[in-house]
């Protein structure tokens, strides 16, 4: 029984597929890979991450642990969430040390309150500029002490270090370069230091890729090996539609199957469960239970192309511009705009818009092939000979339709 869901990540009885990905990961823990798992946004990484440790956690030998960096703003928050999130993989001394009351003798005008966010609280107050590269040192010694292998799953690392590269400001400094350079030399030194001992999985919401390359950075990862989680086959997709339909007592014939995966052309997990999402509502409230090719237009126009998309949209773009900062984040906005009115970004569109940018003395065309890059890594383009094309049908129709362009019918209907 497959259950649908459009959250952030799934496990469990809501995980689908990914079984060789799986076990080609559990391999390369097991030989001690460091891995940079890559993919375009929504894909599942996350999801894939959990479940693998999930699995990892009952087999001899190794202990887990995941870490999320999303809110984390520099280096000392990131010692802190680790040792927040594998405080019961280290020893009992440490923890002991390291524990609210321990501390609260340190920081006697602080109440203890309740048992994590009061840990962090009072960590954060101990690990700070100066000390966190001492502290994260004897945080990971402590954590590889034993026998076991300590996988440490770090998602988000590419939005701390894009932070740490922004500073205070959206205009990159050398001193935030430095402070980035800092962190990720710190990291790979650790990786090198525990090999076997401790593997790494570091993965996030915004390619890295992208980030390093413009400031230089490439090689401070070069320690990890590259693992990319591509969008489904259009056959699995079309089994996660009918495993999905079978779970909910709704009949989805396969000409309405195929046309969901001509639609969205891309096969990306997240939107996959939303296709089905936005169909299976449709149903339940005709009081229906076979889907016909009407139903499946109805649903991709109305819904994954309405109000209640753009949410999912407002991800993607909050995530564009978190990366990118407001004016690039513009630029961005215009190559998408000009991809979606002439069907393909050729090169001459995007040196006509480079001669505009130029003419307005605007700092931001200097960007433009960073933009693009992140925009070819995040999923929006597959950069071909004759220019940028969109990979996905739903992005390329959500532009489309914000620039007011028809929205071509689902064959069939």
């Amino acid at each position: 029984m497959l259950k649908k869901t459009v959250g952030n990540w799934v496990d469990g009885d809501r995980f689908f597929n990914r079984e060789d990905e799986i076990a080609a990961l559990r391999e390369y823990v097991q030989d001690g890979t460091h891995t940079l798992l890559t993919a375009q946004r929504r894909m599942g990484k996350t999801s894939l991450v959990r479940e693998l440790l999930r699995g990892l956690n009952g087999s001899p030998g190794i202990k887990t642990c995941f870490v999320d960096l999303e809110d984390a703003r520099d280096p000392a928050d990131a010692i802190v969430e680790i040792s927040v999130a594998s405080r019961s993989l280290r020893s009992i001394r440490r923890r002991a040390l390291e524990s609210p009351r321990a501390l609260l003798a340190r920081f006697r005008n602080i109440q203890v309150g309740g048992q994590y966010e009061e840990m962090r609280f009072h960590l954060r107050a101990d690990i700070h500029v100066g000390n966190w590269k001492r502290k994260g040192d004897r945080l990971l010694r402590d954590l590889t002490r034993g026998s076991d292998l300590v996988v440490l799953a770090i998602d988000e690392l590419p939005l701390l270090i894009n932070r740490i590269l922004k500073g205070r400001s959206d205009r990159q400094q050398a001193e935030d370069v430095a402070a980035a350079d800092e962190f990720l030399s710190w990291f790979r030194r650790n990786a090198q230091e525990h090999r076997g001992r401790l593997c790494f999985i570091v993965s996030g919401s915004v390619g890295i890729a992208p980030i390093l390359r413009r400031v230089g950075l490439s090689a401070a990862m070069n320690v990890f090996s590259n693992f990319e989680l591509k969008p489904w086959s259009r056959s699995t997709a079309s089994e996660c539609l009918a495993a999905l339909a079978a779970s909910y007592h709704v009949h989805l014939p396969r000409e309405v199957r195929d046309v969901v995966c001509d639609r969205l052309r891309s096969c990306i997990p997240h939107h996959v469960q939303q296709f089905f999402d936005a169909l299976h509502r449709r149903l339940t409230i005709a009081r229906r239970s076979e889907a016909t090719l009407e139903d499946a237009d109805r649903a991709y126009r109305e819904d994954m192309l309405g109000a209640r998309g753009r949410i999912d949209m407002d991800h993607f773009e909050d995530r564009l511009k978190l990366v990118l900062g407001p004016n690039r984040f513009t630029v961005a906005l215009e190559l998408l705009a000009r991809a979606a009115r002439g069907g393909l970004l050729r090169p001459q569109s995007i040196k006509d818009y480079r001669r505009i940018l130029d003419a307005a003395h605007d700092p931001a065309a200097d960007s433009l092939p960073f933009v693009l890059d992140v925009l070819e890594q995040d999923g929006y383009f597959d950069k071909r000979r004759e220019g940028y094309c969109f990979t996905s049908g739903l992005l390329e129709d959500w532009q489309r339709a914000r620039q007011g362009l028809p929205i071509h019918p689902l064959s069939g209907t």
